[in-house]
Formats: C-alpha cells, structure tokens, sequence
C-alpha cells in the first residue's frame, strides 16, 4: 500500500456499449469531430505510433492519444484472432485534468465510424466541390460505411460497385436505392471507370491488390481502406506511382508498415517527396493538387486521434442524454 493521497470523488464511469454507440453516433457528428481534431495543433508525441504485440496467431494492438481538445486522452486495444475470425475492441478515456476513467467504449462500432467519417472528410478536402461520381470495390461493412458516410457529408451523383460475388454487390446496391443511383457491375475496372472518387475497401484472398493504377481516370481521387499490415495488399504499384500526392493519416506507418506502400518501395517507386499527412491537407498547410489531372490518394492504417476523437464526442452525447451505464466501481486517481 503507497502512502498517496486519494483525492476528491469524481464522477463514475460510464460503460458506452455497441448499442449505445449505435443510438449515439451519426455521420455530420462524427466527420466534424474529426475535422476538429485534425485541424487543431498536433505534437507528434500526442499520437504515437501503434503497437502490437503478437502470439501464436494472435495479436493484441494498442493505439494511444492525447487529444487537441484537452477533454480527455485514451487507448484503444484491438484484440484478434485471425485464425478464430474472433476479435474484441475496448476504447478507454481518461480525463485530461483529474486523470479519472471518464468513460469504457465498445470499440467495434466506433472503429467503423472513424474509418469511414476520417475517409469522408479526406474526400471532402480531396475532391472536387460537385456533384461526385463514385466507384467501390468492396461490398463489405467498410465499403458500406464509407459510402453511407460521404453520401451524408456530400452530394453524389452517382456510385458503381463491385465486389466478386454478384449477390453481394446486387444486395448492397439495392441498400442504398431508391436514394442514390447505383448500379452493380462486374469488374472492378468497371466499376472505377469515369468516377470522382475511388473507395477501395476490399482485399483479395490471396493479397494480391485488387486496384490497378491503370485503370484510374485523371482527376480522380482514390480511397485505400483495406490494407493495414505488411502481409496484405489493396492497391498496385502502379496506383501509388501515379498519386501525384498520397495523404495518410499515419504517414511513416502507410510508408512502412502496410503491403501497398513496401511493394511501391521495393518496385523503386518514391513516396517519401509525395506523402503529407491529413493533418496538413485539413489544416490547410498544402495544395494536394496542381492541376484538376492529378491523382491523389487517401491510404488510412487507422490512428488512435481517431477513435478518441469520435468516443470523446460519443462521451458527451451519452452525458447529455442519459444513455450509458455508470459503473459502481472505478479506477481512483490517486495524488502521487
């Protein structure tokens, strides 16, 4: 037992659960947080790079941040057995000013959210200000997400999506009509064809990149979600040699840390002169494009101001409304 001081009462936990975040979240909400976020000042040492620790086809990542608000900071553990197809999502947030446990998040939902609304607004500062035409490859939750996501923040025109098996992407088209005009197509080279926005949200069984660099149309801006690791591959060489500009949330983590980006490296394609951080394109502090031909390019490995960002915002909703559950016992700050 220390001799500390245990300090004044503060307010108990609040258990946010997947139900709860599903009440709580929506996209506008989700995408200004972020915005917000991504726009405040930002020391490299509030964002970490993430860790993994990994056994026997298991691992357990951890991904920290301090946010820019200074409400809250917090760290979000990813633990998964891919070998199990099993995987569980905890999201911590302490207060920045009396250190307590402000609130435990089922992180699966939010882990969704972030990805997606991070991507909207990537194409929202990416993308041309009209009516867009957009391109999916991928039929899963990500893909569908992203594709609600953006439809919430912009106007689109229309979306062509493929995926390999037919009744997959004919189902997940007939989820977005009668609002969006949709259609199924199949291949993905058809599905890219003429498109504003490119979201790539997909891999293939066997890690081969499944978007070609030849098939991108000038100006058009591409959306890489699926690829996080250095075993798994989403785009080709070739897509990220054609990106004039490449924007990621974690720059030396795409560069380094992902398929795409040491296969671009290994087939001498230089990215370092072309990689920004979203943090500057939301800041504003780089023009991504020079000419309305140019391809860029959104590569996200997912960043813990992310999840923070959007659980700190889930946080204060819950206060607000009542929703959550209190805990009857916590962490105690203690005076050290």
């Amino acid at each position: 037992m220390s001799d500390s001081l245990v300090l004044a009462p503060v307010p108990p936990t609040l258990f946010i659960s997947d139900a709860d975040v599903a009440t709580l979240a929506d996209w506008r909400s989700a995408v200004a947080a972020l915005a917000a976020a991504y726009a405040a000042e930002l020391k490299p040492a509030m964002v970490p790079p993430r860790s993994m620790a990994r056994g026997d086809g298991i691992w357990l990542r951890g991904l920290t941040a301090v946010s820019p608000t200074g409400a809250t900071m917090g760290c979000k553990l990813i633990a998964a057995s891919p070998r199990a197809r099993r995987a569980s999502y905890l999201i911590s947030l302490f207060d920045q000013e009396t250190m307590a446990l402000s609130a435990l998040i089922d992180g699966n939902r939010v882990t969704g959210r972030r990805t997606a609304a991070t991507a909207a607004l990537a194409v929202d500062r990416l993308a041309p200000q009209r009516a867009l035409r957009v391109g999916l490859i991928g039929s899963g939750f990500e893909a569908r997400n992203s594709l609600q996501c953006l439809a919430a923040v912009r106007n689109l025109q229309s979306a062509r999506v493929f995926s390999p098996t037919q009744a997959s992407r004919e189902r997940f088209a007939e989820g977005f009509r009668p609002g969006l005009d949709i259609t199924a197509v199949a291949s993905a080279e058809e599905a890219v064809q003429g498109a504003d926005v490119v979201l790539c949200a997909a891999r293939s069984t066997d890690e081969s990149p499944v978007l070609r660099g030849a098939w991108l149309p000038a100006g058009c801006t591409v959306v890489s979600l699926g690829s996080t690791l250095p075993e798994q591959r989403e785009v080709d060489e070739e897509a990220m040699a054609r990106a004039t500009c490449i924007v990621a949330d974690m720059p030396d983590e795409v560069m380094h840390d992902t398929g795409d980006g040491v296969a671009a490296a290994k087939a001498g394609v230089s990215l370092a002169g072309r990689m920004v951080s979203l943090s500057d394109l939301v800041a504003g502090r780089i023009t991504p494009r020079r000419s309305s031909a140019d391809i860029v390019l959104y590569k996200s490995v997912g960043s813990a101001l992310q999840d923070i960002a959007v659980a700190e915002m889930l946080l204060t909703r819950a206060r607000q409304l009542g929703l959550g559950m209190a805990l009857a016992a916590s962490i105690v700050p203690i005076a050290k």
